[in-house]
Formats: C-alpha cells, structure tokens, sequence
C-alpha cells in the first residue's frame, strides 16, 4: 500500500497526479495563508502600531522557517528522485536524517534570534512607536518556530512520498485553530498583541500533532527513526544542493520584507502597515502556488529520476497553464478589488488606504507573471540543478528587487517602495523565459541519448 502511494507518482495519468498532488498542498497552504491575513485583521482592530508591529515581525519568522525549508525541501528533491530510482531505504536515511538535523539547527537558531530580539527589530525597522508591541509578538511567535520548522520539513518529506492529502490536513487543522483562537486571544481575553502570537502558536502544535500521529500509526513509507539517521558528506552534499538555494530565496524573502520596511520607516507607521499588508495579501497568492508546486516537484523528480521524458514535460506544460491561469485570475481580482480589501486592515487610516491600494493594484498586476517564473524556479530544484535554480529563484526578491529597492526609494519616494517589487517581477520573469528555453534545450539533449 504504501509502496503503491510512492509509484503512483509515476504511474497515475499526469493530470490526474498532478491535481490529486497539487490541489491538496494548494488548499493546505491557501488556508495557512488564509491565517496570515486573520493576523492582520484582527491585529489591525487594535491600531495602526500594532498592525505595523506584525509587519516588521513577519520576515523574522520567515527566515526562522527557513531552516524547516533547508532540510525538508532539499531532502524532498532527492526522496523523489530515490524513489523514482526505487531505492526507498535511501530514501528513509535521508527523510529522517533532514527531519532531526532540521530540529537541532532550528533551537540554535531560534536561541540566537531571541538573544539580539530588540536590535534584530530595529534592522527590520521597528520604529519607537512599534518595538514595544514588535517585541511582545516576536518573544511568543520565534519561541513557538520550533513547531513551525518541524511542520515545515514534515510536509515536504511527506509530500514527496506521495501523501499530500496528509500535509494538507496539518495545514488546515492549524489554520482552523488559529482562525478560532485569534479574537478569542486578542480581544475575548484581552492579550491584545500577544494574543495573536499565543493563537499562532497554538496552531503551530496542533499542525505538528497531526505528522506525530501520522509516524506513531506507521503510515508513513518512511520509519523516522534515531537509528536511521546517518549523515554523511554526500548525503549533506545532496540535501544542500537544493536546500541551500531555497533558504537563499526565503532569506532573500525576508531581507526583502525588512528592506521595505526600513525604507518606509522614514514616512511613519501607516506607510509600514500598508506595505505589510500588501505583502501578506499578495503572499496569500503566492503561497497557493507554492503549494500546487509542491504537489509538481515530486512529480517531476521521480519522473526525471525514472527517465520518463515525456511524462515529465506533459507535468510542466500543465503546471504552466494552470499556475499562469490562476495568477492571472488572482492578480485582476486583488487588482480590482482593491481599495476593499485594504479597507480591511486600515482601522479609518487614511494615509494607510491610499498607499495600500495603490500599492496593491500595481502587485497584483505584476502577480500574473509569478506563476511561469515559479514553475521553473521549482523545476530547476526539482531536478536537482540546485545552481541554475539559485540563480533563478534568487531573482525576484533578490538580484532583481534589492537593487531597485535600495534606488528607486531615493528618486520616488514612497511610489519608489511600492513600484520595486512589481518591476522585479517583470525582469525576473524575462530571466525564468529565457532559462526555461535553456532547461528545455538539455532536457532534448538527454531524451536524445536515451533514444540513442
């Protein structure tokens, strides 16, 4: 049974696969992103310091999650393409080496993050109106990423086995919690802005019960073991490959949040809080994809590990179309709606409307090109190219939006903030054009010496 689940990855028709994998990670993760806008909603009913307070906050987290997306991530591309090659004992080496390294590395890192709290809010640009409530969130929210790391990594070891349906059902039972559990904290028992962090982290554990009781039953393919972990060079070397990369482009994520922010400290708490709230809508977009494509990856691994060419491109032509498809429909939506949605989160802030929506509708212009650009940044990892893949997924929040960040605020202003995400979109997605024609280039190259 469980072995079938693995090879269904490579049996069942591409379409098929590919919504059964896909749509299950989507809804898990449009639901977790679902949660991140609660957050704000709820947080934003206390005022505009506090909604600002979340937003400066937000990278911290991010990069904190970033060592769950180290270890599971890049130990997802290689169990996929072990699996596609049947060496599933490997593969288990490799599920509970990533999980329990993901563990150890991600106290470490959290113990730091708390140590240098207040100076690590004042680089994310915390004003002195913020930092009190940026501080109280942050103490409750790092301490609780111990969780989230393992949540994280289980979801993409669990994905790539060929369990969607398994990470999905952690998302959402944590998503519910936290949508129950935020006015109940905030508001119902009065914790105002700790509230929020103490219904998040109580959603975080109630995720992490659920992969617990998934390897207590035994369903898991893989044993999860202590004795099963056995690290080695070229193990680190494999799960780095594409680890690595992908931290890269969460750091980068977050970097890019924080420069934002301290490019709009400047202009006042309204202009912080509008800009987060841009970015957590649009987030919610985003992470939809990032959740279909979590279901393409292991498809695209275990095809290309089995060398099954033309299922291989059959999955990344329909990733393509139904990504691209549903950016499009997203971005007019957020676009058009959104001077309502702003309306949202603003609490009468006047200044934090006009910013917001503004800034909304240009992003969500500038969202319907992120669906072909993430197809390929997946695949690049997904096949194990993990340079050409850093230097693609490191393009939209990285190469492409630090430079513009650091120098449009300069000779815009304000507009200057808000046009540099939108036209890092755009260049990134000419650089994911170009390199897709290249990726299919080697991919012809290959199937020709298979045929050989």
């Amino acid at each position: 049974m469980k072995r079938d689940r693995s090879q269904r990855l490579g049996k069942m028709p591409v379409s098929k696969t590919l919504l059964a994998m896909g749509i299950s990670m989507m809804v898990g993760m449009m639901v977790n992103a679902i949660y991140n806008l609660v957050d704000a909603y709820f947080v934003g009913g206390l005022g505009t310091s506090q909604m600002g307070a979340i937003a400066v906050v937000f990278p911290f987290g991010q990069a904190i999650v970033g060592i769950g997306l180290l270890f599971g991530n890049g130990a997802s591309s290689y169990i996929s393409r072990l699996l596609g090659g049947q060496d599933q004992k490997k593969g288990n080496q490799v599920a509970c080496t990533a999980l329990y390294s993901s563990l150890v590395v991600g106290v470490i890192m959290i113990a730091c993050v708390l140590l240098f709290m207040e100076d690590i809010l004042y680089g994310l640009g915390a004003t002195k109106s913020i930092l009190p409530y940026a501080k109280t969130y942050a103490t409750i929210y790092v301490a609780s990423c111990f969780f989230n790391i393992f949540n994280v990594t289980m979801n993409n070891i669990v994905t790539s086995e060929g369990s969607p349906r398994i990470a999905m059902f952690a998302l959402l039972l944590g998503a519910v919690m936290n949508v129950v559990l935020d006015p109940i904290c905030i508001y119902s028992l009065n914790f105002g802005v700790a509230g929020a962090a103490i219904a998040t982290a109580i959603a975080q554990m109630g995720s992490t019960c659920v992969y617990l009781f998934y390897i207590y039953k035994k369903s898991s393919v893989f044993s999860y073991r202590l004795k099963d972990v056995v690290p080695s060079k070229a193990m680190y070397a494999e799960i780095m490959k594409i680890g690595i990369p992908t931290l890269a482009f969460q750091l980068f994520t977050s970097l890019a949040i924080g420069l934002v922010n301290v490019k709009a400290k400047i202009y006042g708490d309204s202009i912080i809080a509008a800009l987060g709230a841009t970015t957590r809508i649009i987030s919610m977009g985003s992470l939809v994809v990032f959740g279909f494509l979590k279901g393409f990856q292991p498809i695209a691994g275990y095809s290309f590990g089995a060398k099954n060419w033309d299922r291989l491109q059959s999955s990344i032509k329909l990733s393509c179309i139904y990504a691209t498809g549903f950016c499009i429909l997203f971005g007019l939506l957020t676009s058009v709606f959104a001077n309502t949605i702003i309306m949202q989160f603003a609490n009468g802030d006047a200044k934090l409307i006009q910013v917001g929506v503004h800034a909304l509708q240009l992003n969500g212009l500038s969202f319907m090109l992120f669906g072909y650009y993430t197809v390929y940044s997946s695949l690049y990892l997904a096949l194990g190219k993990g340079l050409l893949g850093f230097i693609l997924g490191a393009c939209r929040q990285g190469l492409c939006f630090i430079p513009l960040i650091l120098v449009l605020p300069g000779v815009l202003g304000v507009d200057g903030i808000v046009f540099a995400q939108p036209a890092a979109d755009v260049l990134s997605f000419f650089v994911a054009l170009i390199m897709s024609v290249y990726l299919h280039h080697q991919l012809g190259k290959l199937e020709k010496t298979k045929l050989a």
